[in-house]
């Protein structure tokens, strides 16, 4: 295992000390330079706790990518989760909503971090909306598949199984969901929720249609040319699906570390850092064959992930603190596992 988090523990090094480093710069003061790495810590651990099932939903798609686009998601994606995520992202939502360009959004969190904090915050409705729509249509779509023969919980995912056989039928549930959801609230803030909701979904099925399409590709013609081809963009298709999912695990993340600090370098550093532990994970996961050895650890993650998305679509009526959120994703991946354990045991001394 060590060999899996020596990069990311590497990376914790640096950035605590860059953390520090800058609050030191900012205000010459050793109790403030120690609680800035302390605070960049804790959010490490938030967003490690947020993301366990990210990296076990991530390790389904990766173990059926070929080489390339594995060592492309590890890299690249990782530059994109890191500056896109936890910096550019922060620094899009507060443009947009102060109308005003990205370098002032930045200047704004340096020189005046409340309030970046609260435009920041302002926008949780339509962010929640957004990746708690995405995530469910994959809870959605891993449990109503009519292929899927191994069910952990069999009165949930039986019957699941059984409706999935009727076209469309996760599309329905959908939005019968979010209509659901959206008829509860004030009528100002309904047109904020219910739009970005619409296009949470109708994101997840134009990326996850266009993954399928790229993998069914026919060969013509040259064979060998045809195949490579096909290969990589079966890969690119599913890279931009994980990079869109990996979004939508982080936005709840971004925007409750604000209620930690209001500091955008502390935020950044500590979530990346996470990331990063969470690359490490997401690595360890595919190369021993992990999934394959615990059988109901990938439906523990998926039970995880749409737990997270009702929260996060939930949000809006009562909002649960972030370390309870990750508490509950650890709390049903742990109880996977140990049925996981359980049922192999029983197998064998039957």
């Amino acid at each position: 295992m060590l060999k899996y988090i020596r990069g990311s523990l590497i990376i914790t090094v640096i950035g605590l000390g860059l953390a520090m480093g800058f609050e030191w710069y900012q205000t010459g003061s050793t109790s403030h330079m120690l609680q800035a790495g302390f605070t960049a810590l804790i959010l490490a651990v938030l967003e490690i706790s947020l993301s366990f099932d990210n990296a076990v939903v991530n390790a389904t798609v990766i173990k059926k990518m070929d080489e390339v686009w594995k060592r492309r998601f590890l890299t690249w994606g990782i530059l994109i989760a890191v500056f896109g995520m936890r910096l550019v992202f922060p620094l899009a939502i507060v443009a947009i909503i102060a109308h005003i360009n990205p370098v002032e959004a930045l200047m704004l969190s340096l020189n005046d971090p409340a309030k970046y904090a609260e435009l920041m915050t302002s926008a949780h409705i339509t962010v929640s909306a957004f990746g708690g729509m995405f995530l469910f249509m994959v809870f959605l779509h891993y449990f109503m598949n009519e292929d899927k023969e191994e069910h952990w919980i069999h009165i949930i995912e039986k019957p699941l199984v059984m409706v999935s056989q009727y076209k469309g039928v996760e599309i329905i549930v959908a939005l019968v969901s979010l209509l659901a959801i959206t008829s509860l609230m004030a009528a100002p803030d309904q047109i904020r929720f219910l739009v970005p909701g619409l296009w949470g979904m109708i994101t997840y099925l134009i990326v996850h249609s266009f993954s399928d399409f790229l993998e069914s590709m026919e060969l013509t013609r040259d064979a060998n040319l045809m195949a490579k081809k096909t290969m990589m963009s079966a890969g690119f298709g599913m890279f931009m699906y994980l990079e869109i999912l990996d979004a939508s695990f982080s936005f709840d993340g971004v925007i409750g570390a604000f209620a930690i600090t209001q500091s955008l370098v502390q935020i950044m550093i500590g979530l990346s850092i996470g990331a990063f532990f969470v690359r490490s994970l997401t690595l360890y996961l595919v190369e021993k064959d992990t999934l394959g050895q615990i059988r109901f650890l990938e439906h523990g993650a998926f039970y995880a992930l749409g737990a997270l998305s009702m929260m996060m679509l939930l949000d809006y009526f009562f909002h649960i603190p972030e370390w309870l959120t990750g508490l509950t994703g650890a709390a049903i991946l742990a109880v996977s596992i140990l049925w996981s354990f359980y049922v192999d045991r029983k197998g064998r001394n039957t």
